[in-house]
């Protein structure tokens, strides 16, 4: 049982060092009004400010990052489907992501929604998509005037069921998440430090598909 704990421990440990990575990484951000609102809700605010748009019943805590909280979302006018993710540290209970389905599916939707993104946002600083473009998927990069840092992506994907299915965007406080991932870590690591054990022989047999 001690092995699995210390297992998960790492899991999440390398999942937010990922993360953390990535909100930190992410250069030549433009200096323009970054984007904070999608489909009504706010990067920043109180997810209470939500409470009768949100699927409160549907609350859990993110899995292998566990400084974040998610909740389904009651979707606004031109979407199907959403979550909302907020913190539970630095940034307790205020919204650090928005994720939403739109509720067209069509390539040609996503092809007018990526040209008027550009019209708004300018090119997009980033390929997100895989090299057969099963997955479709653009993403910009900005700072606010308080030189946090956004992140936007749009995607378009009709075949990796390990994705969203037909378009979708996702709005991210970067600058917030990291804060978040580092502050959780931290103080998970002062509430239980992490103990060194030494490596069994894998049993082999049981850890291979038969």
């Amino acid at each position: 049982m001690k092995t699995m704990k210390m297992t998960g421990m790492k899991r999440w440990m390398v999942a937010g060092a990922v993360l953390l990575f990535s909100m930190l990484s992410s250069g030549g951000a433009r200096a323009a009004d970054a984007p904070r609102s999608l489909g009504g809700f706010v990067l920043g605010e109180p997810i209470s400010r939500y409470g009768d748009r949100l699927e409160m019943d549907t609350v859990i805590r993110v899995r292998d990052v566990g400084c974040l909280m998610e909740v389904d979302v009651i979707p606004p006018a031109g979407f199907e489907n959403g979550t909302i993710n907020y913190g539970v540290c630095a940034a307790r209970d205020r919204i650090v992501r928005i994720k939403l389905k739109y509720a067209d599916e069509s390539r040609g939707f996503y092809e007018e929604l990526l040209s008027r993104y550009k019209a708004r946002f300018g090119p997009p600083d980033e390929w997100k998509g895989d090299p057969f473009h099963v997955v479709i998927a653009w993403k910009w990069y900005f700072k606010d005037r308080n030189n946090d840092r956004i992140s936007l992506i749009l995607q378009h994907n009709t075949q990796d069921e390990d994705e969203k299915i037909g378009n979708s965007v996702k709005l991210t406080h970067s600058t917030a998440m990291a804060a978040e991932i580092r502050h959780y870590r931290e103080r998970r690591t002062r509430e239980k430090p992490p103990v060194e054990k030494e490596r069994s022989v894998p049993d082999w047999d049981r850890l291979l598909p038969r």
